[in-house]
């Protein structure tokens, strides 16, 4: 198997998609002769023409309603919102038109489209280049909310949404594109060829949506969480020496809850970690989701690590980041009641 970045992983999931179907197109600012913003259709273009690889005008809302339409009447299309910040303009055609159309037309028309977004911050973008909008996603009925976390999740699960009927918000964490990240951010930066999750089959293959993983096995508390948290979650049990069980969603909403109910059973306890603003965050959706399933088997309160309530800063990055140090200190409350 080839190592990739999480740029590559993507890049070749869309290759293998427009190689495999013709109705896959892709689409979005910039996606066609530059090759997007952070290279993730780089090539693609020359390779496959540019009826199926194209650029558009800034227009999200335009971007958005054109893959509805295609979507409807047959193609799947993939399109690029160049940060996930720049979504609020086409809002209203994820919300209104992508997430309602089979249930508004009974199931004769589907809007079987997926939209790339970078998101996240780590990369010094401020509060128009650093949002995590997952949130507003997983409260509309009809879509699909998904956020990898490696190179090998990113391609397969990008191929599963391609593949699926339903509209799927793909979010990409831009700060681990080219790497893990530990949430250290003035230590040298490790390329993601030094872990074995870069290790991708070129062809075809999928993750199915609606799974997560156990990316670390533990005892003392379970850890829901997802993205670049991931990795910083990580770091924060290695430092702590607490035995804590990592659960990756991956899938967002629809989610894999048993995986989540029968970890929380097994531990008693549990922290949820988000990069996003806190309040209304996702984290709140997933601890009443434990305080429902498992609340004769917590042996502490449910503890949040998020981003603050505030827009995302330029010159104090780093203490709005939920870094190693917030979410070990969690760890230690949680484990110490």
């Amino acid at each position: 198997m080839a190592s990739m970045t999480m740029v590559q992983a993507i890049r070749s999931a869309l290759d293998v998609s427009l190689g495999r179907d013709d109705n896959v197109v892709i689409f979005g600012e910039d996606v066609g002769y530059f090759g997007g913003v952070f290279r993730c259709t780089e090539g693609l273009q020359a390779k496959y023409g540019k009826s199926r690889v194209f650029d558009t005008p800034i227009a999200e809302g335009g971007i958005v309603g054109t893959a509805v339409g295609m979507g409807a009447y047959g193609l799947r299309p993939v399109v690029e919102i160049q940060f996930a910040d720049y979504m609020y303009p086409g809002y209203d055609q994820i919300v209104s038109a992508a997430a309602r159309l089979r249930y508004r037309s009974a199931g004769d028309f589907t809007a079987p489209l997926t939209i790339r977004m970078p998101c996240g911050g780590g990369i010094y973008g401020g509060q128009t280049h650093s949002q995590s909008p997952e949130v507003l996603f997983t409260h509309v009925c009809g879509l699909r909310t998904v956020m990898p976390s490696n190179p090998y999740d990113a391609k397969g699960l990008l191929i599963s949404a391609i593949e699926c009927d339903d509209p799927v918000i793909f979010l990409e964490p831009k700060r681990i594109y080219n790497g893990p990240f530990d949430g250290h951010h003035d230590r040298p930066v490790v390329p993601w060829s030094s872990h074995p999750l870069s290790e991708v089959p070129e062809g075809h293959y999928t993750v199915p949506l609606e799974s997560a993983s156990v990316v670390r096995t533990g005892s003392q508390l379970t850890v829901l969480t997802y993205g670049t948290m991931v990795w910083v979650s990580e770091t924060a049990a290695s430092e702590t020496g607490v035995d804590a069980e990592i659960i990756d969603l991956r899938s967002i909403w629809p989610l894999d809850l048993k995986t989540i109910v029968d970890s929380v059973k097994k531990t008693g306890r549990c922290v949820v970690v988000h990069e996003a603003t806190r309040t209304s965050g996702f984290g709140a959706e997933l601890a009443a989701l434990v305080q429902e399933h498992c609340f004769y088997h917590l042996e502490a309160p449910i503890e949040r690590v998020t981003g603050w309530d505030t827009p995302y800063p330029h010159a104090q990055e780093w203490a709005y980041f939920p870094g190693p140090e917030r979410v070990g200190a969690a760890f230690k409350r949680t484990v110490e009641v």
